[in-house]
């Protein structure tokens, strides 16, 4: 027996699913990595007329060792008068001249004077110009006489007969270079030599 068989009918297809958003997504992502390519490529890739870096040759300009500042030492590091006070040396003053008694004084010129007498002696004894030579050296004594430094208290009177008794020995001289009036200068002088042991007490 024959079965039926179902009758086949065409029917439309149903629409295909819309893949727009899609296809624009895909296209978007094409556009995004064209555009980074292409800007990697402008800033990468050196452009028409930029210049190339060319080595100078012009040198650079160096400090010379001249040109560093030297450090100099601060005044304060090095010891000098002004930063390191020195201590102050006090003034020496001379001690006051110690005043002599009569009887030190005494003993210091006893010498000479007693040389005076001596020596006057012999120019009277000598004869013309030998006395001379011992004038000289009683010239020399009277100006040692002059020079020491007498007691305050005969001081004055002491000047006075050095400088009568040099001026007597200058007389002398004068009496046995012109031969005349040797034996009177020769008191004279004798005179002057005995008033200068009388201030000392001889």
């Amino acid at each position: 027996m024959d079965e039926q068989q179902p009758e086949l009918r065409w029917a439309p297809l149903p629409p295909a699913p819309k893949r727009t958003g899609r296809i624009w997504l895909i296209v978007g992502l094409v556009v995004a990595a064209l555009a980074i390519v292409g800007a990697l490529l402008f800033f990468l890739l050196p452009r028409e007329g930029s210049p190339v870096p060319e080595e100078s040759t012009t040198p650079t300009p160096t400090v010379s060792p001249s040109a560093t500042p030297t450090p100099s030492p601060s005044p304060s590091a090095s010891p000098s008068a002004s930063s390191t006070p020195e201590p102050s040396t006090p003034a020496v003053t001379p001690p006051p001249a110690v005043d002599p008694t009569v009887e030190v004084f005494r003993g210091q010129v006893r010498g000479w004077l007693d040389d005076s007498l001596r020596g006057l002696d012999i120019v009277a004894g000598a004869g013309g110009q030998d006395a001379l030579p011992v004038v000289d050296t009683l010239e020399l004594d009277a100006q040692r006489l002059s020079d020491a430094q007498p007691p305050s208290s005969i001081q004055d009177e002491w000047s006075a007969d050095v400088t009568a008794y040099a001026k007597r020995l200058a007389e002398l001289r004068s009496a046995i270079s012109n031969d005349s009036g040797v034996a009177a200068a020769v008191d004279a002088a004798r005179t002057s030599a005995q008033k200068l042991r009388g201030d000392v007490g001889l």
